[in-house]
Formats: C-alpha cells, structure tokens, sequence
C-alpha cells in the first residue's frame, strides 16, 4: 500500500518525537528490561554482516503447528531446505513458532526448537523467531492440520492466539507462561539472531483491539529481558497507535513492506529518521512488482537488512497471490513469493544468482 502524504507526515511526527526523546540515552547502555539505546542497537548490528533471508517453514508443514508439533516435525527436510538457504548465502531465516505447540509439550517443544537451532547453526543461519500473529485463520487447533486448499495462498495458516482469544486479557496468562518460558529458556543462545514478539498486530481487521496484547508481549519479554534484540515488525501505516509503540518500544526497527522500489526507498527514509538499525522482515511480491532484482540491491545499498517472503514452493501455497486463488490449482503466470521448487529447483534462475551476487557467494 502506497502512503498518503499525511500518513508520512504523521508517523515523521512519532519518528523525530522518538529521536529526539533517544538523543538523550544514545551514550548510555540501556538499563537491564528497558528498551536498548540507540548506540547499543547500532553496535548490535555492526557486529553482524549484513543480514538476509527467507520467512521460511518447510514444504511439507501448511502452517506452525505442522511445523512444530511432534507428529509432523521434520529435520530431515529441515536440514535439506537449509542447505539450499546456506548456498545462497543467506545468513537468517524469520520462523514462526506457535503457543498451541508450546501448550501440548512445553519441554519437548523447546527441544524441537533446540534441535532445528542446531541444524540452522549447522548451515551457518541466525534465526529470527517471532511469537504471536494476526494473520490468517482464526481458530488454531492441535493435532491433523487442515488439508490444503488448492490454489488458495496460505490457506492453512494460523494465527496465534487467534481470534477472539487475542483481545481478551483473561488469556494471557498461559500466553504469559509461554513467552516466557521459551524466551527464558533460549535468552542467552547465541544461535538466534533476535524475537520478533508479534507478527502484524492489527491484522484481519483487528486494528487496536491487539494491542493489549502487544503491551504484554513487550512486558514479558522486557521482564525475562534475554540478551537478543526484541522486535515487532510495521506493516501498516493507518495503524497509528499500533505502530507508535511498536516503533517506540523496538530495539531493532523491523517493517514489512510490498511496494515498488521508489515508495520502498521512501519509508526507509522516513523510518532511517529513528536512528535505529533497519531490518525488512517482509518484502518481495513479484506481481506487486516487490521483486529481488529491483529491491534486494536497494536493501544492501542502504544498510537495511533483507528477509523476503517465502523459501520453498510448498503446502503454504504462497507462490499464488493474496487476493487471485487458483481453485483449480493451476500454476500462476508468475509465482507471487518463494525463491525453489520442492526439488530444491530455482523458480528463476537470474533471482538466485543475483541473491549469491549480493550475499558474496
């Protein structure tokens, strides 16, 4: 979505207010539980290369809980994809974990996600995990995921908690118990790259009714306050209050972004005003014309780390468009996300070369 004129005025207005209020801690260290000061997140980034990656989950999962659940989780595809990732060079993937897979088996969820820190580690990948989510389907249940949906883009996927559990604070305490728990328990593992605490609050027409939750998110992870950075990614500019405190209580600046390059380059203009280090958790959209070859090289030139949307063509469907299904489940004129085939084939192979170019492979 292009910003209107006084949607970049407005969030200018938090950006300086923001500046301005973080001019005065930029020579501190931030106090234990407190938002990290400008200069430690910027000394942060510098000791990493430049970060890039995929939004990934494997072919075979049609959402998180396929992804995680005993039953259904998969290292040996886990390894394989990988793989893939490590030979273009990328250096992160952005993983969605799920509280439904925490609440069947604390321990042995954290296990899992232990051993797929440890296949990640193997291929030289800094994960990025991300906690809560307001897309998609609203009722997540464990056990047999649902069938895919032919032609359909992430008709599987979903939210977490979901809906209406997300706005309702007599939930949160086990959501409490989960972050908790699983930040505590990775808080000083130096396998993951940073937690992005709530994908897309607001999402599915929830605008500020999420953010009780996204408070309480912060609050938590302040509270256990673990030595990665903690995020929650911009991803819609009409949210005002939502991204206020989002780019308020961010160590690191993450953001979502769908465009064409020159309204691209706007909003890092506009979000570079912070001072904080940038990160793009979600971009590339190839019928959106969000493509490797037009945005990927905007990203390395100003700094801005680079995680597209998606990996691997799969059961998440995501190679069809968010709004044009395919019911009858044909191949798209064009694949909307996704870099390889299940096959580990490149669906463009002037997309990976290009992504091997600028990673120095």
């Amino acid at each position: 979505m292009r910003i209107k004129n006084w949607t970049l005025l407005l969030l200018l207005s938090v950006v300086i207010g923001n500046v301005n209020a973080q001019k005065k801690k930029q020579t501190e260290a931030a106090a234990p539980g407190q938002q990290w000061s400008v200069e430690k997140a910027n000394q942060w980034y510098s000791e990493h290369p430049w970060i890039t990656g995929a939004n990934y989950i494997p072919a075979n999962a049609i959402n998180q809980l396929e992804m995680w659940q005993a039953a259904t989780f998969d290292p040996a595809t886990i390894d394989k994809e990988l793989g893939w990732a490590e030979n273009i060079g990328f250096n992160t993937m952005r993983v969605f974990l799920h509280s439904v897979a925490w609440q069947q088996d604390p321990e042995g969820f954290k296990k899992r996600v232990g051993e797929f820190l440890g296949i990640a580690e193997k291929h030289h990948i800094q994960p990025l995990l991300v906690f809560f989510d307001d897309c998609w389907n609203k009722e997540p249940k464990a056990g047999k995921q649902p069938d895919v949906k032919p032609g359909i883009h992430n008709s599987g996927w979903m939210q977490d908690p979901g809906q209406p559990a997300s706005s309702d604070p007599a939930n949160f305490p086990p959501l409490e118990k989960y972050v908790k728990d699983v930040l505590t328990h990775f808080a000083h593992d130096k396998r993951i790259l940073l937690w992005d605490l709530y994908n897309e609050p607001g999402n599915n027409k929830k605008g500020d009714s999420s953010m009780a939750l996204l408070t309480s998110v912060f609050k938590w992870a302040r509270e256990v306050n673990p030595d990665q950075p903690i995020s929650a990614g911009l991803w819609s500019w009409g949210l005002e209050n939502l991204n206020t405190f989002q780019l308020t209580h961010s160590d690191i600046v993450t953001y979502h972004d769908y465009e064409e390059p020159q309204w691209h380059q706007r909003v890092i203009e506009l979000l570079k005003a912070n001072g904080r280090p940038l990160i793009c958790t979600e971009y590339m959209a190839r019928t959106r014309n969000s493509r490797f070859a037009n945005t990927l090289p905007l990203l390395k030139k100003e700094k801005v780390g680079a995680i597209n949307w998606g990996f691997v063509n799969g059961k998440t469907n995501t190679i069809y468009a968010w709004d044009t299904p395919l019911p009858d489940g044909s191949q798209p004129i064009e694949w909307f996300h996704d870099i390889f085939d299940k096959d580990g084939t490149p669906y463009r192979q002037d997309e990976v070369n290009l992504i091997k170019k600028l990673n120095g492979k």
